[in-house]
């Protein structure tokens, strides 16, 4: 039996979920998420605590189990908490900075024109220039990780000075630049 997929899912106040079949619709305090599940995975709803069950013991219902049950815990947990991720512009990049809230932000990234960056629906992007940060925040896990990676991928971070865009909390591996003449053989 799947550890993840065995464990329950206990609704929290405000949050309603509509199973019919192999749709569920959850909503809450903060929107409204659908999705088809696989027909081999059933979730029973019994007094606020979902319960996903697989029909069988074959590979793929094993594989689904599990699966199934984290993505309805991110839809629960999403309708009433919501999700967001924080993209750092690096305190090095001379220049680098961001304009804008809601539903478009505009990013100067050393380029010779300012990048445009509207947001998907379903997401907003809150920008704070003292700490030279952008919260991208939503419902859908899933879209707000994509979201944040299309943006880190416009100005990723370079190896030899940090320049970009990067993760809250990420490491940026440094390299050494250029060793220059030291002496040995310098004339």
């Amino acid at each position: 039996m799947s550890r993840i997929g065995k464990a329950p899912i206990t609704l929290p106040k405000g949050v309603d979920v509509k199973i019919d079949g192999a749709h569920i619709t959850v909503k809450g305090p903060k929107g409204e998420l659908k999705r088809t599940f696989n027909e081999l995975i059933s979730v029973k709803n019994d007094k606020g605590v979902l319960t996903v069950e697989r029909a069988n013991d074959e590979r793929q219902s094993r594989a689904m189990h599990g699966l199934s049950r984290a993505l309805l815990n991110n839809m629960v947990t999403g309708v009433s908490t919501g999700f967001n991720k924080v993209i750092e512009i690096t305190a090095d990049s001379v220049g680098y900075r961001a304009e804008g809230n809601g539903k478009a932000i505009t990013l100067f990234l050393g380029f010779s024109h300012p990048v445009e960056f509207p947001a998907p629906d379903g997401i907003l992007f809150a920008n704070d220039p003292k700490t030279r940060t952008i919260t991208i925040s939503g419902v859908d896990k899933e879209l707000v990780g994509e979201t944040a990676a299309r943006m880190r991928k416009l100005r990723p971070p370079e190896p030899y000075k940090g320049k970009g865009l990067k993760y809250s909390g990420e490491k940026i591996r440094r390299k050494a630049g250029k060793a220059g003449k030291t002496g040995k053989g310098a004339k």
